[in-house]
């Protein structure tokens, strides 16, 4: 009996035993997933905080390429016995603020190992010991991860020490536990899914088989700006319990017009203030069902090249509708001007040939010139926009697709690119000289063949090429017109994130139908799109492309006289030799003054070789002792280099010769202002007596004692300013000249007075001179 019970016994010590087993493991395995718990609690990333929003294109391939992540199978790739399993990495790489690592959780939850858990660890402040353990006793965060996801943040800040060790890991799966130098180091293999966060790619990890996802900036993904707005705004009133918000049409366009240097982070503080500045009080709200997000309430930053800006669409209505109707300048080009124009040429050759008896004579050397100069500094290129040349050159386009129907020619962009500059240089070239030589002045048939000359450039490439080829790349007074439009104070440009947001057609630049609230044009005659433009060279204010545009993205800019010059303007080689040939201009329409302050008498003038050979030397003085003053200038900056090295660093780096050479250019237009004023201050007030005139050599007035008694009532109202009146003027648009040029020149240069010394001193010496031939 003693033997059964003892057997008895036994036999349930036996049976308990494993039953103590299993209770003993899973305490262990409750203790050791506490643990894991414990270590991986402060970097457990727990929940995705958003999606991808938008419908752009930009945000539609984020989306696929997310999917295409999250669909990738696990890789069986290792090679030491036994089969491991591991997913191919991830970097996410882009600018700060646009939630890279929540992209990163998206990625996980969406996957088929969101049942394991995700921890996110910064890189700047990672250590060795925490991600790959100290010994064996204690594991680091990989251990404790297994075949969860490792998202490694901002993996360019990564320590060098670590940089080799986590490569490692990366390309293989494998690491080291322990120190670096420790004797027997552990290899271990980690099954987890490393994502990898970086605001640029990681050279290193280059050549690895990874998965790369660039996030687009929200500068580019100006389309999807009104949905963030909505889910931000709605995300943040929902949270605080207040009404739904509705965004203005007007606030969004701002938007749109900021680059966002922060980012979704930027715009979400920037929603969430303009939710609390829309706020009126709290009974107010309580009663609205909706409140309306407007302009005001955004803060949007603007850019450097945007601020000091007055749009004046928007202060005078009255000045957009007229800019919209066909007044302008389709009614004025061919319901004045294009009969006009025939007139004035017609006068100049059948006319008297001096300006004291030809109007058209005195009208275009007495009126046109000084007109013009005055005009640059306020409307910039405006002539180019009524210019008959080219109403004459669109007639004949027209006309010749009627006889002939065909497509026109392309531009050849690359050539006129490149060459199309000097051969309107070339051209001002031999009008001076012309000019000169001849005394076009006054001479009234030369004037008129001047015009017909530039008028025949103007058909022959209308009739060859599209659009307006001629005024862009090759009209020597369309060049002139341009470099002096650089210093306007009124600018046309178009809000770079409507363009790219809400536009689609390029109506305003391709032309196209109407669409919205735009009208049907043939595009921009000059090919520049107005969100593209720099400075104002190649815009002829014909407002085309506020015609065309249905989004009211175009803005007529009242801004700084000459901002672009130092701020967002492209140097030209061209453009600085045509504005060196303009200042020889000035002195070679003083051409027997100055011969005779230099050599003490002008007969050199007297043959047309001398003369020839005068002209040619004056007008190229100036290009000559700028140069040499800039190589002076260089010269001076290199030594003071020596002698000081931080002062480069300092004061910032030398402006090339291109770059400061257009510093002289308020001298150049207010000293050709101040040689035209002499003609328009005491021949310009001459027009109806120099018109009687004029009218008086045709036969069948001449004899009509009627005519020419209304003639001789007209010839009594004139006006000449006295010459001392002329001489003060002059004067004071030298000065001004040459000030506003010493202040864009160290606007330009951003160098101390002493270092743009020689450059100071070639702009007064200039005035002087100016001053001596003038004045």
């Amino acid at each position: 009996m003693a033997e059964a019970n003892l057997s008895a016994d036994n036999t349930r010590d036996r049976s308990s035993q494993p039953l103590t087993g299993q209770i003993e493991a899973v305490s262990a395995q409750l203790a050791y997933e506490k643990e894991c718990q414990q270590a991986l609690r402060p970097y457990l990333v727990t929940r995705v905080k958003r999606g991808v929003v938008g419908s752009s294109r930009y945000a539609s391939r984020l989306r696929q390429d997310i999917r295409e992540v999250t669909r990738n199978e696990p890789n069986s790739e290792w090679d030491n016995g036994s089969e491991q399993i591991r997913r191919q990495p991830v970097l996410i790489f882009g600018e700060p603020g646009l939630n890279k690592d929540n992209l990163a959780a998206l990625i996980h939850f969406g996957s088929s190992n969101k049942a394991n858990p995700i921890i996110q660890v910064n890189c700047e402040k990672l250590r060795s010991q925490d991600l790959f353990g100290r010994s064996t006793d204690h594991p680091g965060l990989l251990e404790w991860l297994g075949a969860g996801t490792l998202v490694l943040n901002n993996i360019q800040d990564l320590g060098s020490e670590l940089k080799p060790t986590v490569l490692e890991l990366i390309k293989t799966g494998t690491y080291q536990t322990g120190h670096q130098n420790s004797e027997n180091p552990q290899t271990k293999h980690s099954p987890a899914w490393i994502l990898m966060i970086s605001e640029k790619v990681w050279p290193e990890v280059s050549n690895c088989p990874i998965k790369k996802i660039k996030v687009p900036p929200l500068r580019v993904r100006k389309a999807d700006i009104e949905a963030q707005v909505n889910y931000f705004s709605q995300l943040f009133c929902r949270a605080r319990g207040l009404c739904k918000r509705r965004l203005e049409p007007a606030a969004l366009r701002r938007l749109q017009s900021y680059d966002f240097p922060g980012n979704l982070t930027e715009l979400e503080t920037m929603v969430k203030r303009a939710v609390l500045q829309s706020m009126a009080n709290e009974e107010e709200t309580a009663k609205q069902s909706t409140t309306v997000l407007t302009e005001e309430v955004f803060w949007a930053t603007e850019s450097p090249q945007r601020r000091f800006r007055f749009n004046l669409l928007k202060g005078y209505p009255q000045l957009r509708q007229f800019l919209l109707s066909p007044w302008w300048p389709t009614r004025i080009n061919y319901g004045f001007t294009l009969w006009f124009y025939p007139i004035v040429v017609a006068v100049l050759f059948w006319g008297p040939q001096t300006r004291d008896g030809n109007f058209a004579l005195n009208f275009f050397w007495a009126w046109w010139w000084p007109l013009v100069l005055l005009g640059f500094p306020f409307v910039g290129r405006l002539w180019c926009a009524v210019c008959p040349f080219m109403i004459y050159g669109e007639v004949a386009q027209k006309l010749s697709l009627i006889v002939w129907p065909r497509k026109l020619q392309g531009w050849p962009r690359a050539w006129a690119e490149r060459w199309g500059g000097w051969i309107l240089y070339g051209g001002f070239v031999l009008i001076l000289l012309w000019e000169e030589l001849w005394n076009l002045e006054n001479t009234a048939y030369l004037s008129g063949w001047l015009l017909l000359i530039i008028t025949a450039g103007a058909v022959v490439c209308s009739v060859l090429f599209e659009r307006r080829f001629w005024c862009r790349y090759l009209c020597p007074i369309g060049g002139m017109n341009g470099l002096f439009a650089k210093l306007s104070m009124v600018e046309l440009r178009a809000q770079q994130g409507i363009c790219s947001a809400a536009c689609n057609t390029y109506h305003c630049y391709k032309g196209g139908p109407a669409e919205g609230e735009g009208q049907k044009t043939a595009g921009c005659p000059v090919y520049s799109h107005p969100a593209q433009l720099s400075d104002n060279r190649n815009c002829v204010l014909c407002m085309t492309c506020l015609k065309a545009c249905p989004h009211q993205s175009v803005a007529l800019n009242l801004r700084p006289p000459g901002v672009a010059l130092w701020t967002s303007h492209t140097t030209s080689g061209y453009e600085v030799a045509l504005l060196l040939l303009l200042l020889g201009a000035v002195l070679l329409h003083r051409l027997p003054q100055l011969t005779t302050l230099l050599f003490g008498d002008a007969a050199m003038l007297s043959s047309f070789g001398g003369h020839a050979i005068a002209a040619t030397v004056t007008l190229l003085l100036p290009s000559v002792l700028v140069w040499g003053c800039d190589r002076l200038r260089t010269s001076l900056s290199q030594l003071f280099s020596k002698f000081s090295a931080q002062q480069v660093h300092r004061t910032g780096p030398n402006r090339g010769f291109l770059e400061l050479a257009y510093g002289y250019l308020p001298l150049l237009l207010l000293a050709s202002l101040a040689h035209y004023l002499l003609m328009g201050l005491s021949e310009a007030g001459q027009i109806l007596p120099v018109f009687k005139a004029t009218l008086s050599a045709i036969p069948g007035i001449s004899n009509n004692t009627h005519a020419l008694a209304i003639l001789g009532n007209l010839a009594d109202f004139s006006f000449q300013a006295h010459p001392a009146v002329i001489a003060f003027l002059q004067g004071v648009a030298l000065l001004l000249g040459a000030l506003l040029s010493l202040v864009l020149t160290q606007k330009i240069g951003r160098q101390p007075w002493s270092r743009l010394l020689p450059q100071h001193g070639m702009v007064l010496g200039l005035t002087l001179l100016f001053w001596q031939l003038i004045v």
